[in-house]
């Protein structure tokens, strides 16, 4: 029969007011059926409550734009792949939903009401299974930490080395998975260009609470091993030949600074303007090398810019405010990652001056979307809301009662599991 989107969402209107209680019964049933699969997860599981939620509301509110849903779970099945994700698990997934919203909606559900979200759930893992299928690429990467430098107290920066090459254009991320933490995996973006050496390069910060990230930053040296994901993410460079501003919160330079590399490597000569905002002077991690890439490449001018530090000589205020500040970005490539607040005003002005929003770059918010674990602009939970303070995190989840996001286009890490032991479990869509 043919997807049926209106009754989907008529019905689902019963479950999304309860959100809350819909994810526990449905881990509840799924756990009850398959009770193997909860020594695969995590301790907590309040982040995959609330993750389970967020991607349903999505998928269900894309059901009428076929284009966007099919290449979003698309996404999702080739990036599962890195958990060993089999038919089967579909299946059981599919059918402790179908029995979730039976239950939350019964004074709506109806023979057609089933049937349409049976019909929808296997168009989406039929979407998800071809795509896997079909990706030829690794699901997973083996990757050996070869350099790590701490920056300050709660920065580090990691050099890691693939066990064979992996592929990505600048200003994608990836998922990482440290062996203190199996089957919990946290988006980081690539701080680099493309290399001869295959060499990737990340910008951690450890967040209070942070499982992965305070495990990269404090506990990980040369020598230990890491599990990488594919690489993800559409804030790339661009081939307009346009000037380009880069607008990066904390951490957020990273994947700025691999786009404003590959730039430079490529010969052309746009003008490019990087502000790179921080709260406090000792914060500005990476100054020396972005000052060598000033040094080396006239045409890039780099801003630091500092918020909360009343003895920094240079130029201070919000990243938002600082924009505003120069000459009109109007003709820009416009590329804007950090905190998601600073990241959400500093494109809501730009739009306001003009720009386009065809010319400014941020990857697609993150429905698992917090901030400490990576570099891309995600959805709020506690960073400065007044115009976003731009060094309070970047765009993925890694507290246990937390999503784990890079603002990236896979919107949730969906299955949990360490791929070395055959582990795999899906928890969130």
């Amino acid at each position: 029969m043919p997807l049926n989107p209106r009754l989907i969402k008529e019905s689902f209107s019963a479950v999304e007011p309860v959100a809350g209680k819909v994810a526990g019964y449905f881990y509840g049933r799924l756990f009850v059926q398959h009770p193997q699969l909860r020594a695969l997860y995590p301790p907590s599981m309040e982040a995959h409550r609330d993750r389970m939620s967020d991607v349903l509301t999505r998928l269900v509110w894309m059901l009428d734009s076929p284009e966007e849903l099919t290449s979003y779970l698309a996404q999702l099945g080739r990036d599962h792949r890195k958990y060993g994700v089999s038919p089967e698990h579909y299946a059981a997934v599919g059918d402790a939903l179908l029995a979730t919203i039976r239950n939350f909606a019964a004074e709506v559900w109806t023979d057609e009401v089933e049937a349409a979200w049976t019909e929808a759930y296997a168009m989406a893992a039929k979407i998800m299974t071809d795509a896997a299928a079909a990706e030829t690429t690794p699901p997973w990467w083996l990757a050996e930490v070869i350099g790590h430098e701490p920056r300050t107290r709660d920065i580090a920066v990691l050099t890691l080395r693939p066990s064979q090459r992996m592929d990505f254009a600048p200003g994608q991320y990836i998922t990482v998975q440290t062996a203190r933490w199996p089957r919990v995996w946290r988006r980081f973006s690539i701080a680099n260009a493309p290399r001869a050496d295959g060499t990737l390069r990340l910008h951690v910060r450890a967040v209070p609470g942070g499982w992965v990230s305070t495990a990269l930053v404090r506990h990980t040296r040369v020598g230990d091993q890491l599990l990488l994901g594919p690489p993800e993410g559409t804030m790339t460079p661009p081939e307009s030949g346009r000037d380009i501003l880069c607008v990066a919160g904390g951490t957020g330079l990273a994947p700025l600074k691999a786009v404003v590399e590959h730039v430079i490597a490529s010969g052309e000569r746009p003008n490019i303007h990087l502000l790179f905002g921080v709260r406090h002077a000792h914060d500005l991690y990476d100054m020396p090398d972005l000052a060598r890439m000033e040094a080396a490449y006239p045409w890039l001018r780099v801003v630091p810019v500092v918020s909360d530090d009343p003895a920094y000589e240079g130029l201070r205020g919000l990243l938002p405010d600082v924009v505003e500040q120069f000459h009109s970005w109007a003709d820009h490539e416009a590329y804007v990652c950090g905190p998601p607040a600073m990241v959400d005003e500093t494109v809501r002005r730009l739009r306001s001056a003009g720009v386009p929003l065809s010319l400014i770059h941020r990857d697609p918010v993150p429905d698992d979307a917090s901030h400490g674990d990576s570099s891309r602009g995600g959805r709020r939970h506690g960073e400065a809301t007044h115009g976003g303070r731009p060094d309070e995190g970047t765009g993925h989840g890694d507290r246990p009662d937390e999503g784990a996001s890079h603002g990236g286009r896979t919107d949730d890490d969906a299955i949990h599991g360490d791929p070395r032991r055959g582990e795999m479990v899906r928890s969130g869509a």
